[in-house]
């Protein structure tokens, strides 16, 4: 019974000395390395480009032409961007203080127009009387003159021939008196003109004036989904508070039968892009869903990418083949251009592949481990890169460094022990 207990406190000892070797010795980890394959099928030669969903066709909102004399439009209120508006809906409201002013001032030089021309007529009422009255003066002097002149036959001649002189006399008094009649009313009628030339003109400023104010409320053309254009001068939407200039289209209310994504293709790839190239549409909101579409244009002018940058590019349009939910206007998406192929194609993932110099090598896993193994590429996409030489459909390969160890950084900080 002694000898048993003394074995099994030696076993046990030699178990807990055993233990504690194993916790103290720091074996290096195994490190687990990434696979990845050799796939054997189409290789797709692409090209990834951003760009923004567009109406093929679509109807513009514009702000309303109107006079200098209103100055300049500020909106008050517009829509929502995205809302479905309907035939009638109002979309934009300008600033219609101005216009009103307007609508005031040309009411009240109308007024005052009317009210001259009402004077006007009766002064030259008034005064066309006093010519007539001074003609029936000068037409009864000629009358008398007349008289004498017939019951002067007994007279001598020097009285005669006064009497004769004062008929004459008499007759110029009265031509003069019938002439200022008619230049009088020929005046009147000119004068009369004028002032009725004025209240049209303050009438047609009236008429303008209304009809301005109505156009500063625009409504929605046709139904649809509004979309609110991007102010050049800020580079955002429109919103409350900015100034426009006349006849800018402001919302667009697109058609969503037909559609199309716009992207902008760097001047080095533009020589592989043509019409009729298929292509792969995934909005960014939407990263599960995709369309297809093709090239309809490329642009044979280059321009600068944006504001900012030196940088060409070539604007490219794209037809898409679907309507969708999803497919709205201004959403951003991602392109996949599929500018040629290559069948029964060996190609590998990008990361899978090294390189020294023009040496281009894979880590192939073996039963023993990894094996550096020498290749020879071919062309490239975003994701995968063609393999012509050095490995075989179903080799597994490192998309690490599997003989790479890490580099284990102690922190050299020095930490003080408090009491």
């Amino acid at each position: 019974m002694r000898k048993f207990n003394v074995t099994s406190v030696l076993n046990l000892c030699l178990f807990m000395l055993v233990s504690i070797l194993l916790i103290a010795c720091k074996k290096e980890k195994v490190q687990e390395v990434p696979l990845g394959k050799v796939t054997q099928g189409t290789f797709y030669i692409d090209i990834y480009e951003e760009g923004e969903i567009e109406a093929i066709r679509s109807t513009n909102a514009s702000s309303p032409s109107i006079s200098w004399r209103f100055g300049n439009m500020k909106i008050t209120q517009i829509v929502k961007d995205g809302k479905e508006v309907q035939a009638g809906d109002t979309l934009i409201v300008f600033d219609p203080s101005e216009v009103k002013k307007g609508v005031t001032e040309a009411e009240s030089r109308l007024q005052m127009t009317e009210a001259e021309l009402v004077k006007m007529e009766a002064q030259q009422s008034s005064d066309l009387e006093d010519l007539k009255a001074d003609y029936e003066v000068a037409r009864i002097s000629q009358e008398i003159s007349k008289i004498k002149l017939e019951s002067s036959g007994y007279e001598a001649n020097v009285k005669k021939k006064e009497i004769q002189l004062n008929l004459e006399k008499a007759n110029i008094a009265l031509d003069r008196a019938k002439e200022q009649i008619d230049n009088r009313i020929k005046i009147q009628r000119e004068e009369v003109k004028q002032k009725r030339l004025s209240m049209d003109q303050d009438k047609a400023q009236l008429a303008e004036a209304n009809e301005t104010l109505k156009k500063l409320y625009v409504v929605s053309p046709a139904s649809g989904i509004a979309i609110i254009g991007k102010n050049w001068s800020t580079g955002n939407k429109y919103q409350v508070g900015e100034q426009c200039w006349p006849g800018m289209p402001l919302i667009q209310l697109p058609d969503l039968s037909a559609l199309k994504a716009t992207v902008k293709v760097n001047e080095v790839d533009i020589s592989k892009i043509f019409k009729g190239l298929k292509v792969e549409i995934k909005p960014d909101a939407f990263s599960n869903s995709k369309f297809t579409g093709s090239v309809a244009s490329v642009a044979n002018l280059a321009v600068n990418k944006d504001n900012k940058s030196k940088v060409k590019v070539f604007p490219v349009e794209i037809n898409i083949n679907e309507t969708n939910d999803k497919l709205l206007p201004g959403l951003t998406v991602s392109c996949r251009i599929i500018v040629g192929t290559i069948k029964n194609a060996l190609y590998v993932p990008l990361d899978a592949v090294h390189s020294e110099g023009d040496i281009s090598y894979v880590y192939k896993k073996t039963a023993k481990g990894f094996e550096k193994t020498i290749v020879q590429t071919g062309v490239s996409n975003a994701d995968f890169i063609v393999i012509t030489k050095g490995l075989s459909v179903a080799d597994k390969l490192a998309l690490a460094d599997p003989f790479k160890k890490e580099d284990k950084k102690k922190d050299k900080t020095s930490k003080t022990k408090l009491p």
